[in-house]
């Protein structure tokens, strides 16, 4: 009994001690909205999904302001030629989609029409993803792959968006957009990687979580430890099978912690190519460890899931602040 006692001691020790060196030592900021985390694999292999995130959730009107996202996949979509570039494990159900993002980021305040020099500058992000979730049920692990091509800047539409949604609101129309980081091209490749540490039934389950992305507007490291806690359907299960969604109705909590190490972030600093931005951050000024932390709440019926979360940011810049956005997300799956 003693020895048995004393092992799960180790056990626990070990888990809290890595847990500590993560938090010390890899902080950084996730993907603003992210569709590869375990807690959001509720649809099955054919699916649509509209994520909308804003600041207005959380009362603010700065930095990562707002962002639109609609997501859809198919099995069909393996036979797209850039889908050729993502990771396919063996052994490991598939689930291949595309993704459409825009990104809009503001200074701490919309209202002046001069550069705030020491803010965060104004920056919009249009972009296409084809992704591929790998969901290896024998290791309960998922490895996901993002491949992304876009556009930065002017032609992004930023400034657009939320000109139209300020006027739908009957808020203040935003001053400054002017001066937005130019028009330069986004061209990313993401990985993400995620194994379940430890889970009872379906009810609770601990994940730990990284991710590397490079490219042209992110290079980063990430990792970190997410849960769930509810009732929900097992997270590694199939999802080769079109109607995957065995209980009627599932309702859980997550929560998600996650750090890493940032190399480079051309909303902040410009585009890799086009150096003629009115104004940027400095690289001597980036904020190289960030934390987020993101939770959230689910319920999924039979054909639709529903999801509210809240999200906080701490500084990205030596001049900036924390900050915190909400975001909600609505889809169905397709058979």
């Amino acid at each position: 009994m003693a020895y048995i006692v004393k092992a799960i001691m180790k056990y626990c020790y070990n888990i809290v001690y890595s847990i500590s060196l993560l938090l010390i030592f890899t902080q950084s900021n996730a993907q603003v909205i992210d569709n590869t985390s375990s807690f959001k694999q509720s649809l099955g292999n054919k699916y649509f999904r509209f994520h909308y995130d804003n600041d207005y959730f959380t009362a603010t009107d700065q930095y990562y302001t707002q962002g639109i996202t609609l997501e859809y996949a198919h099995p069909a979509i393996q036979k797209f030629f850039t889908s050729s570039l993502l990771v396919k494990p063996r052994h490991a159900d598939i689930v291949y989609g595309f993704r459409f993002d825009n990104f809009g980021y503001t200074p701490t305040t919309i209202l002046s029409d001069t550069i705030l020099h020491g803010d965060r500058p104004f920056c919009g992000d249009m972009s296409v993803s084809t992704f591929a979730i790998a969901v290896d049920t024998l290791r309960t692990q998922i490895i996901s792959s993002t491949f992304i091509i876009g556009l930065m800047g002017e032609g992004a539409g930023g400034r657009e968006f939320q000109t139209t949604i300020h006027k739908w609101t009957g808020n203040h129309i935003p001053q400054g957009w002017q001066y937005q980081i130019r028009n330069d091209i986004i061209l990313d490749y993401q990985l993400n990687y995620e194994k379940n540490v430890w889970a009872y039934k379906n009810f609770f389950s601990l994940d730990a979580t990284s991710a590397l992305k490079v490219g042209t507007h992110n290079d980063k490291v990430t990792s970190g430890f997410n849960f769930m806690v509810g009732n929900f359907n097992n997270r590694f299960a199939s999802v080769a099978n079109t109607r995957p969604i065995r209980k009627k109705v599932q309702y859980y909590f997550y929560a998600q912690l996650v750090g890493g190490i940032v190399g480079y972030d051309a909303t902040l600093q410009g585009g890799l190519f086009n150096k003629t931005s009115p104004y940027t951050i400095p690289s001597s000024n980036i904020s190289r460890f960030t934390s987020q932390y993101d939770y959230g709440f689910v319920v999924c019926f039979r054909k639709l899931y529903l999801e509210y979360t809240q999200s906080y940011l701490t500084k990205e810049f030596s001049t900036g602040f924390d900050h915190r956005w909400g975001g909600i997300r609505i889809g169905f799956p397709l058979y």
